[in-house]
């Protein structure tokens, strides 16, 4: 891998971005207008449940959006014959991998920015942790999602396959992150496996920032767990990633 090969194509991937209107919106709109909805659910209630859930799906909602537009996108360059003929430059698959992790990285942090602003300032979402801390935990889970939706993308063969994949990467880490359940007062067997999942951490970390008002102490272990998870992912999908589709 070479730093500026690795350069070239994250600014390759942006470039295609920005002429993608539709991709754009669906990153960066979509998780407002799903945190504004939640809101809204919420507007009436005589418990203030948004303060309680939305940090939690401030996380969960980037880190969906991310790996659905991510395992598309590596499975469209992939099928229309891209990838291979890039392969045949310089170009690693490590350089690609980390490329397109830098790419979707930027757009995680104005994903988060513009979410987390939506969220605090629109919907009136109240934490008692600092708000900074809230936007880099809502950056890594939109990491999460890249570096998930990369690894998901080596074993699809279509775009449809690829969108298939999302309930089985995200749909069992939902159910066990804590969310609709306390995590200690799962069966054994669930519980275990809740605590190797990295949405788990996610969530864990947007309640200690929603709660408390020293929260980074807590915090640290859940991101640093969401970090080996981010480079775990991109290894095993640069291991997978395949020049051309069968």
């Amino acid at each position: 891998m070479t730093v500026r090969i690795t350069l070239a194509t994250a600014a390759r991937i942006l470039r295609q971005l920005r002429g993608d209107h539709r991709t754009v919106a669906l990153m960066v709109v979509v998780p407002c207008v799903l945190l504004g909805l939640l809101a809204w659910v919420y507007a009436d209630s005589p418990v203030d449940v948004f303060d309680s859930i939305g940090p939690a799906l401030l996380g969960v909602f980037p880190l969906v959006v991310m790996f659905i537009v991510t395992s598309i996108a590596t499975l469209r360059e992939r099928t229309t014959g891209t990838l291979e003929r890039l392969l045949t430059t310089p170009l690693g698959k490590g350089d690609l991998m980390l490329g397109y992790a830098l790419a979707f990285g930027v757009m995680a942090v104005v994903q988060a920015l513009v979410a987390s602003g939506f969220a605090i300032w629109v919907c009136g979402l109240s934490i008692a942790g600092p708000v900074w801390l809230l936007v880099v935990i809502a950056v890594l889970d939109a990491l999460l999602g890249t570096a998930l939706g990369l690894l998901a993308s080596g074993f699809a063969r279509t775009e449809f396959q690829a969108v298939q994949f999302m309930p089985a990467f995200i749909l069992p880490q939902f159910l066990l992150c804590g969310l609709l359940m306390p995590r200690d007062r799962m069966p054994g067997v669930l519980s275990a496996l809740s605590d190797v999942l990295p949405l788990s951490y996610a969530v864990d970390a947007m309640k200690d920032v929603a709660t408390s008002t020293d929260p980074l102490g807590d915090v640290l272990p859940s991101l640093g767990v969401m970090v080996l998870w981010v480079a775990g992912a991109l290894v095993l999908g640069s291991l997978t990633l395949r020049r051309r589709t069968p």
